[in-house]
């Protein structure tokens, strides 16, 4: 197969179309991909790290209020529709997929206008502005929630899960919270705010450390590799005890989570793809500062299979943090419940279900 994937600026866009690549490599040894982006997102830096060919675009997304910018935006996306079909004809791929993102909607609505197969992939539950416009062109639509499935077209719509949920699940981990100090006989919780951090869960986090240093459980939190300072400098003077790890990013997270007994963390779409697929139960915060409050209807879905608690940010300081983890980590029984309830929730072959959805696309032409 030769596959065209195009899906940028945030790594909810990327991380999942990087997770089915990883799996068609594995079922098709003649896989030729070609990743179309844009300089500014971050998969011009993810991709290439990942050894998959890049390409970008300039594109630019509209501005909610009127602006002389919007004018620029129309402008970008009429030279960016014709800069993506010479790619197109250059590469010639059998298929097209778009995982989101700004980039995405000129890849894809150029591809099915010059006939190639595409397939676009809706991580949320609320559907994005780009998919929305594209669900009219292409020819399949991947959901990874069934809130997603009214918000598109009738009879383009199958339920695939999010490939990164594949790919967690698959991997096999050697990892021992011995490796980084810590005991692998005691309940483990990990707080990670996303790879910039978040400020208000950061602070929660040094208001509930005195109280967490007594706790019978450990905690690992990430801060956010910038965020890692100011988080240091609201620590001094605290004591941090022994059953409390700070760090500002972890790198082999698809290793450490299998282990990690509570989560705590934001409820984007691959948070929420890796928590189910591994049975994980989790304490989410969705963050208030995404589109159409997409997080929170990622996260309710959860809260309303007993799979996860969720706490708005407004409701979240040091003691309410502390509140959720004791009533998750102090009762092994309500953790089994919730890990059951994730699991159910979990698609552990959505990259294959993805694979099928490009295969059926590909043979309607």
């Amino acid at each position: 197969m030769r596959l065209l994937v195009s899906g940028g600026g945030t790594g909810g866009h990327i991380y999942p179309a990087l997770s089915v690549i990883e799996r068609l490599k594995q079922v098709d040894p003649d896989l030729t991909v070609l990743y179309v982006g844009t300089e500014r997102g971050l998969e011009n830096k993810i991709v290439p790290a990942a050894g998959i060919q890049l390409k970008t675009i300039k594109i630019q997304g509209f501005k909610r209020s009127l602006s002389v910018e919007n004018f620029k935006t129309i402008s970008l996306f009429l030279k960016s529709i014709k800069d993506a079909k010479k790619i197109i004809r250059d590469f010639k791929p059998d298929v097209v997929l778009g995982t989101g993102g700004y980039v995405s909607g000129s890849v894809l609505y150029a591809a099915a206008k010059l006939h190639i197969p595409t397939v676009i992939h809706e991580q949320n539950s609320v559907v994005g502005i780009t998919n929305k416009f594209l669900s009219h062109y292409v020819d399949e639509i991947a959901i990874a929630f069934e809130e997603a499935r009214d918000q598109f077209p009738k009879g383009k719509v199958t339920m695939t899960g999010n490939p990164r949920a594949q790919q967690v699940a698959d991997r096999v981990s050697d990892f021992s919270w011995s490796d980084l100090g810590l005991k692998d006989d005691v309940p483990t919780m990990l707080i990670f705010g996303g790879s910039q951090g978040a400020p208000k869960i950061n602070k929660s986090v040094t208001e509930a450390v005195p109280t967490f240093n007594k706790s019978d459980y450990q905690v690992v939190f990430a801060t956010g590799r910038k965020r890692y300072d100011t988080v240091m400098e609201q620590l001094k003077g605290v004591e941090v005890g022994e059953n409390i790890l700070i760090r500002p990013y972890i790198n082999n997270m698809p290793n450490l989570l299998p282990k990690v007994d509570v989560i705590v963390g934001r409820a984007g779409a691959t948070s929420i793809a890796e928590v189910t697929a591994l049975g994980i139960p989790s304490i989410l915060i969705p963050s208030p500062y995404v589109t159409a409050n997409h997080q929170f209807k990622n996260a309710q879905a959860l809260v309303d299979s007993n799979a996860a608690q969720m706490i708005l940010e407004e409701n979240l300081n040091g003691a309410s943090l502390v509140k959720a983890a004791d009533s998750l980590l102090q009762d092994d029984e309500k953790r089994k419940s919730m890990s059951v309830a994730a699991k159910k929730i979990g698609i552990c072959d959505a990259s294959d279900r993805l694979i099928a959805v490009m295969r059926k696309a590909e043979a309607k032409h």
